[in-house]
């Protein structure tokens, strides 16, 4: 593959493959997802003063997103299998009616875990939006996004609108 083709998941036949990254420099390397669940005020007081049914729904949806960042090359065909160093995950609201989370996850590696911190949030979400639904069905989630990255070849990427 050459540095000019941006598309190096797919082989010189044009079918799928995992990239060698055999001969990238390990560095230490991060990256930071944010993704929110837009909800009815009542359903956050629910999360919030810990009376959805189901149990606590921020503990059970921060094991989550751990789970799945570690098994992020599971879900997704083309990611490496990373060690990972450290996932932290983290909650915060408006105060009406959107949850926030945000996922930093940390390697010292060939290649980065912005896959990784999306998963995260992603589980997250998914774990909320499952473990409520019997309190509202119409929650939206989304919009999910890399807010940051840093380490590797390609240097640091900071998100200009982290807005939240």
């Amino acid at each position: 593959m050459t540095d000019s083709n941006p598309f190096t998941h797919f082989n010189e036949e044009g079918r799928a493959r995992m990239v060698d990254i055999s001969e990238k420099q390990e560095t230490s390397r991060s990256a930071t997802a944010r993704t929110t669940v837009a909800m009815q005020p009542s359903t956050l007081a629910l999360i919030k003063e810990g009376r959805i049914g189901k149990g606590d729904v921020l503990a059970v949806a921060q094991v989550a997103a751990i789970m799945a960042a570690k098994k992020t090359s599971d879900w997704i065909p083309m990611c490496h299998p990373l060690s990972l160093t450290g996932v932290d995950v983290r909650f915060s609201d408006n105060g009406r009616n959107e949850l926030y989370i945000e996922a930093t996850v940390k390697t010292k590696g060939q290649t980065g875990v912005e896959m990784e911190a999306l998963t995260a949030v992603s589980a997250a979400a998914l774990t909320v939006y499952d473990m409520c639904k019997a309190a509202e069905k119409a929650m939206e989630i989304g919009p999910t996004h890399l807010v940051r990255k840093t380490g590797g070849k390609s240097g640091d990427f900071y998100r200009n609108d982290t807005g939240k």
